[in-house]
């Protein structure tokens, strides 16, 4: 035995909903504005298309849809600018935490040893943009969390130290 005394165990992250504090705190890619951007123009573009058919074939009463239409795709793009960059994560010494969200906030916190699994997907959108998506799953479906829009390598790399920090705290129990 040696006299030098135990390292003292990390402290806990004060997460907090509404202030940073100390939290290193690490954003999703600013790419994922775009793939949710486009994935807002599809869904709204056979609308779109439509409108405009019946009011040039049909009725003129038709482009009162057209302005729906386009002042929703506004509306959808204004709110897709504005949540990314809300969503964040951090990294503590027992837990993965996940922030989303302006006006309704969100903070999911996965401890470590609760983790069972996690998961890397990318679709061909966000391989297209060199981004994945890492879900978190533990025995209860409410407990996990995701995190979307994150850069391939550094999806897998967080992927390899999640599984192993959550190998290694379940083993203790």
């Amino acid at each position: 035995m040696s006299d030098e005394p135990a390292a003292p165990a990390p402290a806990p992250l004060a997460v907090r909903l509404h202030e940073d504090g100390a939290v290193p705190w690490q954003p999703v890619s600013p790419r994922l504005v775009v793939a949710r951007s486009l994935v807002l123009l599809a869904t709204t573009a056979l609308p779109l298309v439509g409108a405009v058919v019946l009011a040039v074939l049909v009725t003129s009463w038709a482009w009162l849809a057209v302005v729906v239409v386009l002042a929703a795709l506004a509306c959808g793009m204004w709110v897709v600018r504005r949540q990314v960059p809300a969503i964040t994560w951090a990294e503590g010494p027992e837990e993965l935490v996940i922030r989303r969200g302006r006006l309704f906030r969100s903070l999911v916190s996965v401890p470590y040893g609760r983790l069972q699994f996690v998961d890397l997907q990318s679709g061909p959108l966000l391989r297209r943009l060199g981004m994945a998506t890492i879900e978190l799953h533990t025995a209860s479906p409410a407990s996990g969390g995701s995190i979307p829009g994150l850069p391939t390598e550094l999806a897998e790399g967080l992927r390899e130290r999640l599984a192993a920090r959550g190998e290694s705290q379940r083993a203790g129990l």
